[in-house]
């Protein structure tokens, strides 16, 4: 099978990835017998001579194999259907490493590991956060590595990852779910609510990792003012076992490891985050705060989210700490929206019409200022006419904007799911992602559900720069596109639904087969799998050339006789 010997050859470039080191296949087969594979060393050797031809590892003489950095990058974007599973499992095998003792300070932690250029300017702006208490612990290792012209020194800082605190639940027999990673909303040195959330299941990137941009955060404004947005993860854990985990924060608050925002009680919600009644949440603020702080002055640093381990000991305190926010009480605010309840209702309203193409539909709206409007719009014209199958619909609208800004309207890919489900046809919008195109075979290299996630994917996706819509139109690239499902006995039916959508301005990159990967995305059993483009790519384009772009998602729904055709 062809799907289980690719995903045998990620796993091959996971150990070489993760051991840094050249490797030959008994070592190797050991290894993935620990990761629950059955390889022996011959079948590894096999294995090994396919990612050799592909340029994905190389031979060091007799020894073994060593990962390429063609390799790592197949690692990072190659299956995605395994990638997506294998973010929540690397949280759970980062829990399980965690081996610290609080009362003897001895063992690892999780950390995540930040690369930046030396600033004396950026040093202070991490270390003011730090001195905040904004982040899990003030603790961190930091090495430094001269660059090749010996003109600047790397940076390489590890600062304790909110993963940690899920390990050390683990280990003391408290059975631990992490659930999600989002925004906090801090008012008056308050955390408020969850204002933004991802789930670690079903997505290609680590949550935090998402909220991780200049964009998103607001880190500095909670030092200025007291008011801003902050990187947090949220737990859950037993409601019996609520003291038991008081004590256990108590004495790794005596070692330096904190960062807990709320604990609640049994069943009630936490920042917004409804919890079962046997169970109680716990928000924590994400480790990687500071370096947001240095992402939003405007320094280029590249983090990695809960990539290792390492001993506790060899880690030490960057400041002295004093506590800015204050615990949050009762809980007054309301409860974090999630995407999908707002795209059902706006689904359930279209009623676009495939005879005579009338009706409302579902679009995206995204303001550009007004100075930077009449560029825009020559961009966006230019999307639309030379890959007009890059856009959901030929519809678009221009509509007035706030503060000096003019606004464009697009058609958003779940009006698809809209006019299906009025033709009877069962439809779930499942992920949202970025799709490589080349001359081959297109495939999908991010993705997030939809489901559990309070932002439109693409929204992130945007907002993070991953997007190279011009490079589509004329060769390879990367554009928005979503993925949807229906079951697989309607697949008939809905052929020919989607062939009239066709007919009516709207675009379908591709139908799958029952149960098969769709650009290498996976599809639930006995379903089907649906690829569309996302409203939003002539709005990247544009985004790709400098110019601001305020994208929103999945805003409303609109007649298409108060729209233009392109």
């Amino acid at each position: 099978m062809p799907q289980e010997t690719d995903r045998k050859m990620i796993e091959i470039l996971r150990i070489l990835a993760e051991k840094g080191k050249v490797l030959g296949a008994k070592t190797i087969s050991r290894e993935l017998h620990k990761k629950g594979y059955d390889l022996g060393e011959r079948a590894v050797r096999y294995h090994l001579r396919i990612l050799d031809e592909r340029g994905f590892t190389a031979r060091v003489g007799y020894i073994g194999r060593e990962i390429t950095p063609e390799g790592i990058k197949e690692l990072g974007k190659g299956l995605i259907y395994d990638q997506v599973d294998f973010i929540f499992s690397k949280f759970e095998d980062m829990m399980y490493q965690t081996t610290l003792n609080p009362k003897t300070s001895l063992g690892s932690v999780v950390v995540n590991t930040s690369t930046f250029s030396y600033d004396a300017q950026l040093m202070k702006i991490i270390e003011n956060i730090f001195n905040k208490q904004i982040a899990v612990s003030p603790y961190v290792k930091i090495n430094t590595q001269a660059s090749s012209d010996g003109n600047e020194n790397k940076i390489e800082m590890e600062t304790i990852c909110g993963t940690t605190i899920d390990g050390m639940l683990l280990k003391s027999g408290i059975p631990v779910v992490p659930k999600y990673g989002g925004l906090v909303e801090i008012k008056n040195h308050v955390p408020r609510d969850f204002i933004e959330l991802i789930a670690y299941k079903k997505t290609s990137m680590t949550p935090l990792e998402a909220f991780a941009d200049q964009e998103m955060t607001s880190v500095l404004k909670v030092i200025e003012s007291g008011n801003g947005d902050i990187p947090a993860n949220f737990r859950i854990i037993p409601a019996n076992s609520r003291e038991d985990a008081i004590k256990l924060f108590d004495n790794l608050k005596k070692i330096g490891i904190s960062g807990i925002l709320k604990i609640g009680e049994a069943g009630e919600p936490v920042l917004g985050i409804p919890v079962d009644k046997n169970m109680i949440g716990i928000a924590v603020i994400g480790g990687i705060a500071p370096l947001c702080a240095a992402k939003e002055s405007g320094y280029e640093v590249d983090i990695k989210m809960a990539e290792s381990t390492t001993e506790f000991s060899q880690m030490k305190p960057i400041t002295t700490p004093r506590k800015l926010l204050k615990l949050a009480g009762r809980e007054k605010g309301e409860k974090v929206k999630f995407l999908l309840s707002k795209a059902w209702n706006l689904i359930h309203e279209v009623d676009f019409d495939l005879e005579s193409h009338t009706g409302q539909v579902i679009v995206n709206v995204s303001y550009l200022k007004e100075e930077d409007f009449e560029e825009g719009l020559n961009i966006f014209g230019h999307v639309m006419a030379s890959r007009p199958e890059y856009c959901t619909s030929k519809y678009y609208q221009i509509v007035p904007g706030p503060d000096g800004k003019k606004g464009i309207a697009t058609v958003c890919s779940l009006t698809i799911d809209g006019i299906l489900t009025k033709q009877g046809i069962a439809t779930t919008p499942q992920y949202g992602g970025i799709l490589e195109t080349d001359n081959k075979t297109p495939r999908f290299i991010e993705l997030i559900a939809y489901g559990g996630s309070s932002l439109d994917p693409h929204e992130i996706f945007l907002s993070k720069c991953l997007t190279s819509v011009s490079d589509a139109l004329k060769t390879s690239g990367r554009i928005l596109a979503s993925l949807k499902e229906i079951p697989y006995v309607a697949r008939p039916e809905a052929m020919d639904v989607l062939e009239k959508i066709g007919n009516a301005g709207f675009s379908i990159l591709k139908i799958g087969k029952p149960s098969e990967l769709v650009y290498n995305a996976k599809v639930e059993r006995y379903h089907v799998g649906i690829v569309a483009p996302g409203g939003l790519n002539p709005l990247a384009a544009i985004k790709e050339t400098g110019i601001q772009v305020q994208a929103k998602a999945v805003e409303k729904l609109m007649n298409v006789s108060q729209m233009e055709e392109f």
